[in-house]
This record gives C-alpha cells, structure tokens and sequence, in this order.
C-alpha cells in the first residue's frame, strides 16, 4: 500500500534578532548589532529556508523580532528571491513587524512588490516622553509620517503595537494616545500592559523603587482601550487584539491576524531563526539564542536546533486549551476535539465549572469561553488547564 507524505505546514514564523538599540522592557532575544553578522545571518536563514522549503506551504508568514525592518534593501531582496526560489511566496498574509524609525518607501515597495500584504509597527505611545522612557528610538512624528509611507506603498493591512500600564503614564495621555490611534484608522490594534520581566532595565528600575505599579490604574487602562477600540469599529477577538471586518462563524473578524489564530489554535508551524520555536506533527523544537551560534551551525549544513520534545499528547491538548482561551470565542468542543482528539468536558470538567462560577467563565452545551472578567485574568485561568 503507497504511504501517503504528510501535508506540508502552511504556517511560517522568522525571527529576525537585530534591534538598533535594546529597548527598556524587552526581554526577547535581540541584539544592536554590525552589518557583518547582519549578512551572515541572512545567508544562515537561506540556508535554513532550504532545509525546510520541501515541507512547507504557507498561507501564513510573520517575520518578527528584533526589528525586521532594520534589514537594509539589499538583504531583505537576498531572502525573498532565495523565498522566491523557492516556492515559498504568495501566501493569504505575509506579515513583517516595523519600527516607525526604519520604514522607508523603497524598502515598503520591495516588500509589496514580494507579497509582504501585512505590517504590524511597533508604536508603543504617542507620547514623547514615554517614548524616551521606554527607550524607543522612534518619535511620535515619525509614526505618522511612516504611516503614511506604508499607505502610499500599498499596504492595506496595517496593524499598530500600543502599551499601556507605562511607568508615569497617565489616564489622560494614554486616552489621548488611544484617540490619535483611533484617528489613523488601521485595520488591526494590539496592546499589551507593560510586563516586568527578569532582566530587563525596567525591571531594575522595579526593583529599585524608582516607581511603582498600580494594579488599579492597569486595570481602568485596558478597560478604557476595549472602550475605545469598540467605539472606533474594532472587534476584540483574543485579550489584547482587536480587527476590523466581518465576523466569521467562530467570532473572528475578518482582518484579524491569521498566523496567531493558527498558534491560540494548536497550529503547525515552522520557527526559524535564532531563539525561534516551532511546533510540527507533535514535535516542538528551539533553536539556538546565540546568532554566531546560529550561523556557524548553518554554515556546516545543519539546523541551529538547541532542543526538541515530543509532547505527551494530554500535555499538549493542555496547552492548546490554555492558548485558546485567550479568545474571546473561547473553544467550541467540537473544535478542541477535532484538534486535540481529547474532550475538554472530559478532561477539564471541574476546572470549567469552577472558573464558572468564579464568574470568570461560561459553558453551555456548545463552548466554554472565558467572561470579560475572565479574559482580565486568563493567565490564572489558563494554568488550571496544564497538564
């Protein structure tokens, strides 16, 4: 009987690690770095594009860091021919994370010109002096005038990055910031509260009680950007993402970022790229967060994987329950089961009933999905579906 391959993955993620300058929260992995590795970095992830290219298929891709757009031309055309060698190109949404600072119109039209139809820009405020303190190297100006760019070029999906919960920020600034974003009209918003994380400078800063943090502020913040971003036509459909467009059956409007819905719902994908997880057939793997490393082990022909584990399959139904809940649409069973083989009224029966009636949750005969108080704290919520 002819064993049948099985059918290539259709999610692609690129982790591209160079930033020019760290900023003050990030605790990826990133570097400000010369144009030396820079270059050989891009031939490395050639390299790696090759060794995959034969079971890959995308209908999504998303080159995140680091900074993307920090690549000059000459490198962003190297891997998009080497993409376009490959068969790799010509997928649903192509997304490349920008900084306001490195959008410029050449690069923007080389982009489109390869099929990139999607920019996600990190804007993080509109505000000049929480730029500065956040230590962005972009000015409020130039998130204008780099909209603006990316329009002219033909980009119609644009999705802009805010934070909120910024050391000295206040409700008005973030209310003012929230209506300028508003007024620019993209198609896609994400906003994340500031997290402190383990050696970063603003977790030093934390730490030295060079200021504190109100919970309480925080939590009138996101309320305040659900607010805004339903009254300026968005529909939220996961705890910190809002798109416009119709809603599908599953609640997920129509611009909403296909390449993370792929992830909340226990997708295949490639990660490639220094420090880049990927997750194919059961298989979840890293690669090295050390871009000498990276190349050097590309340049002998192999992949730069550090580690990789077969997840047990209840473990890894745990996960994608604990992702996916991060949805507003929450898990229809029948979805869940035909992801994960695993019945979510079997398995976690009682930890639905209790975030019930906690009133952090509700379930009928379809779906469990968590309350908008539950989406506040669906971290919490997530950990009780561990396994």
């Amino acid at each position: 009987m002819l064993e049948l391959s099985p059918a290539p993955v259709t999610s692609l993620y690129v982790h591209v690690p160079f930033c020019a300058q760290k900023c003050d929260y990030c605790a990826f992995y990133s570097e400000a770095s010369s144009g030396e590795l820079i270059n050989r970095y891009v031939n490395a992830l050639v390299r790696e594009l090759e060794i995959v290219a034969h079971d890959l298929k995308p209908k999504t891709i998303f080159f995140g860091g680091g900074t993307p757009s920090l690549l000059n031309l000459r490198q962003w055309e190297t891997i998009l021919r080497a993409m376009e060698k490959l068969n790799l190109l010509g997928a649903e949404e192509f997304t490349v994370e920008s900084n306001p600072a490195t959008v410029s119109a050449d690069k923007s039209k080389l982009l489109r010109d390869f099929g990139v139809n999607r920019i996600s820009m990190g804007v993080q405020s509109l505000d000049e002096k929480l730029l500065d303190r956040l230590g962005r190297i972009h000015s409020r100006e130039q998130v204008f005038k780099s909209f603006d760019i990316l329009r002219a070029a033909g980009f119609e999906n644009i999705n802009l990055d805010l934070m909120f919960a910024i050391p000295t920020q206040t409700m008005e600034i973030w209310r003012a910031t929230l209506n300028e974003t508003m007024a620019m009209q993209s198609e896609h918003l994400s906003s994340y509260e500031v997290i402190y994380e383990d050696d970063t400078p603003l977790y030093e800063q934390l730490k030295a009680g060079e200021f504190s943090v109100d919970e309480n502020l925080a939590c009138e913040m996101y309320e305040e950007l659900i607010s805004a971003a339903t009254n300026g036509g968005f529909h939220q459909y996961e705890i910190a993402n809002f798109a416009r467009g119709e809603l599908s059956a599953e609640k997920i409007p129509a611009r909403a970022c296909k390449h993370n819905v792929n992830y909340w719902r226990g997708g295949n994908f490639y990660g490639l790229g220094p420090s880049a997880t990927g997750y194919v057939r059961g298989i979840r793997t890293k690669n090295w967060s050390n871009t000498p490393l990276y190349c050097d082990q590309l340049e002998k022909g192999k992949r730069a994987i550090e580690s990789s584990e077969e997840l047990p399959p209840l473990r890894r139904a745990g996960e994608i329950a604990a992702f996916g809940l991060r949805m507003n649409a929450g898990w229809p069973f029948a979805d869940f089961k035909g992801t994960t083989d695993f019945d979510l009224r079997n398995e976690w029966d009682s930890e639905m009933n209790q975030l019930a009636e906690r009133g952090w949750a509700t379930r009928d005969a379809e779906k469990f999905q968590l309350t908008h108080q539950g989406l506040r704290f669906a971290d919490l919520a997530a950990e009780m579906f561990l396994r």
